[in-house]
């Protein structure tokens, strides 16, 4: 079909709009919709603002008003036509009067998936689909993945020199890699995602609070990947356990005694049956998924990285590359998990590059097979 100007600037509005809803709307996907009348004219803007919130269909027709009747609504999914926290959003459309609706991406949730296109159809109204479809298909992605695999999308962060060191020598005097900018942009990340994971390895050396700073509308949950309960009780992140919820995933052979130390500290233990780490991660996802987790941030070091990365369960990378040189052996951000550090060769699609602070912020998603 071929869209017009207009058309493809009112669903960019609603993209633009979508957005808005970041860390909020989760584990509901950010949707944005506009409503025009028959010359164009923009007239109703809305987005899903928050979980359990009004859709943003409802928010558009609501700005609109009356103005909505005989007009098109640009929507970024697909609208939803079952009952679930809110009532179908297919009924207020028909109740507004919308004579078109145009759809940039159709609904993976099974409830929906194609019903609500046809339900609309089958009242008469006139359903066009596929309008910057891709950009809308990017948008829900970790939503669609939570819905389709059951497991939260997996963004891959770390920060490097210019000659590859993911970790500055003690002697460099500065901890920080990264820029002040760039680690203002981690703690936004931060503050959208559902879940922060590192392995003892780094909290042991660097002893972290993984809070985001200052709060994004989520709080997220801190994982520490630790097979012998090594973490230590004074540790930052058990030391505030009660304040920010925090997860050790241990292995079967953890001792009792440590566990118990972490319990009552506040920390929340995860402990499968699994001996194999590589099956204990897959559970892990997996354990996430069901608590609609749909966004993980992994700031391992390298052998957590290639841990994800051997099991093809990274989908987006966030890499900082910092101006400097630092000299001597050198250690890659991902390493240590046999032949992992190949799966990614070449297989990043690069939606975005800028400089953060003079750093170089390389950001895109993992090719899939």
């Amino acid at each position: 079909m071929a869209w017009t100007t207009i058309e493809h600037a009112a669903m960019q509005r609603a993209l633009d709009s979508a957005r808005r809803g970041a860390g909020r709307v989760e584990p509901n996907p950010m949707v944005g919709a506009v409503v025009a009348t028959p010359d164009g004219t923009i007239v109703g803007t809305g987005c899903h603002e928050r979980f359990g919130g009004p859709h943003a269909e409802v928010n558009a027709l609501a700005a609109a008003g009356p103005a909505a009747r005989g007009g098109t609504l640009f929507v970024t999914l697909e609208p939803c036509c079952h009952h679930g926290k809110t009532p179908p959003c297919t009924d207020a459309i028909q109740a507004a009067g919308i004579a078109r609706v145009v759809v940039a991406a159709a609904d993976p949730y099974p409830e929906v998936a194609g019903r609500g296109i046809a339900l609309l159809r089958a009242a008469g109204v006139t359903v066009d689909t596929g309008l910057l479809e891709c950009e809308a298909a990017r948008l829900i992605a970790p939503f669609t993945k939570l819905v389709t695999t059951g497991q939260p999308w997996v963004i891959a962060k770390w920060a490097m020199s210019l000659d590859g060191h993911v970790a500055a020598p003690s002697s460099a005097g500065d901890r920080w890699i990264s820029s002040e900018e760039s680690r203002r942009l981690v703690h936004e990340l931060r503050g959208r995602c559902d879940a922060i994971l590192i392995g003892i390895g780094t909290a042991l050396a660097d002893d972290p609070l993984l809070t985001a700073r200052p709060a994004g509308p989520r709080t997220p949950l801190r994982i520490v990947l630790d097979g012998a309960a090594r973490l230590p009780p004074e540790s930052q992140l058990v030391r505030s356990a009660r304040e920010a919820p925090l997860l050790v995933a241990v292995g079967p052979a953890a001792p009792a005694d440590r566990l118990r130390t972490l319990e009552a500290a506040g920390a929340e233990i995860w402990r499968p049956d699994l001996a194999d780490r590589d099956a204990r991660l897959r559970a892990l996802l997996a354990h996430l998924g069901t608590r609609r987790m749909t966004n993980l941030l992994v700031e391992g070091g390298p052998e957590v990285l290639a841990s994800f990365a051997a099991l093809d369960a990274i989908d987006e990378v966030w890499a900082f590359v910092a101006p400097k040189l630092l000299g001597g052996p050198i250690t890659p951000a991902i390493t240590g998990h046999g032949g992992a550090a190949s799966a990614l060769a070449g297989s990043i699609d690069i939606e975005e590059i800028t400089h953060p602070g003079g750093d170089i912020l390389i950001r895109g998603t993992v090719r899939k097979a």
